[in-house]
């Protein structure tokens, strides 16, 4: 069967909304990873508690670190989940169309560089 002109537009305008999905996710994690970063003086432990005769507990940072990191990813939970969804289903629609239509991925198409002849 042979594809229609508008097939490689349609699979083409599908994949860069993949593309564009997956960046929303890339940027979701980024800024969980900028805060967290902001936060780690905060978390240090204060230097007062050893002077009272107690050594600073090395769990402890870690302990808070990764609780900060839970509440921080439980605010953007929903629009991850939402997201990842999102996401699976463009992966199953790009993947049944590449089937149906008898499409081989290029990678150097999906990269977008030129194919090398020689």
């Amino acid at each position: 069967m042979m594809p229609s002109p508008d097939r490689p537009t349609q699979l083409s305008r599908m994949e860069e909304a993949r593309r564009q999905t997956q960046r929303q996710l890339d940027l979701i994690e980024r800024q969980i990873t900028r805060r967290m970063t902001a936060l780690i003086p905060q978390l240090l432990p204060r230097r007062t508690a050893y002077r009272r005769g107690k050594p600073p507990d090395p769990g402890a940072f870690l302990e808070r670190y990764r609780s900060n990191l839970a509440a921080a990813t439980a605010e953007r939970q929903a629009e991850i989940d939402a997201l990842s969804r999102k996401l699976a289903r463009q992966d199953r629609a790009i993947s049944a169309l590449r089937e149906r239509f008898d499409v081989r991925s290029d990678p150097a198409a999906s990269s977008g560089e030129q194919p090398h002849t020689s």
